[in-house]
Order: structure tokens, then sequence, then C-alpha cells
């Protein structure tokens, strides 16, 4: 049982909670830490296609400046819902160009789920196929930058969704 003169500190903390959740919800957030990245892989897996398919495969070539033609476009989405978020106005357009599509079935987080998967696909043949191998120096720091702030804010809200967890439980 609560005793009295706990409940503004409990109130207080619940308050600083609810503002770190909403952070982690945030475009900007998102944005930064998991479109930007899943962009980053995406446009460094067309770069490879078309360094690898030049001279031999021209459909390679083709199939890897699409993906770097969709790379593009969702970082521009990424961007723009990250720079409308501070300055306080909401996005007319999701954050990639597949979610984009799904708002015209009414199902954009349904899209943005297949997005998720798409790109942990480019991310699984990058890395079982051997073209990780093919990033220059350059290309490899931004695959390590992104994969950094990817796993590390999963890793960081996970921490943070499981220690609100046990205080909610503890303060019942």
């Amino acid at each position: 049982m609560k005793r009295p003169a706990d409940a503004p500190k409990i109130d207080r903390c619940s308050e600083e909670a609810d503002r770190i959740q909403r952070f982690f919800i945030r475009p900007v957030f998102l944005s930064f830490t998991i479109g930007i990245p899943f962009c980053i892989f995406k446009l460094l897996f067309g770069i490879t296609a078309v360094r690898i398919g030049t001279g031999i495969l021209p459909a390679l070539v083709w199939f890897g400046w699409l993906v770097i033609g969709w790379a593009a476009a969702d970082l521009v989405m990424n961007v723009g819902r990250s720079v409308l978020d501070l300055i306080g106005r909401p996005a007319p357009f999701d954050y990639c160009t597949i979610a984009q599509a799904g708002s015209i079935t009414g199902r954009p987080l349904v899209f943005l789920a297949f997005d998720t998967f798409l790109s942990f696909v480019i991310i699984c043949f990058m890395l079982w196929s051997g073209w990780i191998t093919e990033l220059s120096t350059v290309e490899g720091y931004l695959w390590y930058a992104a994969t950094t702030l990817n796993l590390i804010s999963l890793s960081v809200v996970s921490i943070y969704n499981e220690m609100r967890r046990g205080e909610s439980t503890t303060h019942d």
C-alpha cells in the first residue's frame, strides 16, 4: 500500500517515464534509429549490386539502380519526417515508399512492417552472400554506424520498457 508521501514522487517518476516513452515514438527518434539506418542498408546494397553487376550482369546493375532510387526516396521521407517533427508539424507522408503505398489501402503499418522485413532480408543477404566485403572503407563505416544506431536503440528501448514493466509491478 502506498503512503501518501510517496504519491508525488511516483507521479513525477511516471511523468518522466511518459516523457521518455513519448520520445521513443517521435518521428525524429524512429527515423534516426530505424528509418535512416535501413535506408543506408538499402543504399549500400544497391551500390554493391551495381558494382558487382557492372560489365557482366546488366540486369543486376538495373536492379541496383532501382534499389538506390528506393533508398534515396525513403531517405528523403525519413529526413522530411524528422525535420517536420522537430518544427512541431505533422508529416503528410509516411516513413517510406512502401508504407506510403500502404496508406492507399489504409494499412500503412502492415506495409511498414513489410519494408522492415525487406530491410532485414537485405542485411542478411549482404552478410551471407559475402557482398559485405565489397564495401569500401567509407561504405563499411556507414554500415557500422547504421548497425550501431539500429541495434543500440533497440536495446535501449527494450531495457527501458522492461524497467518500466518492473516499476509498475513494484508500485502496484
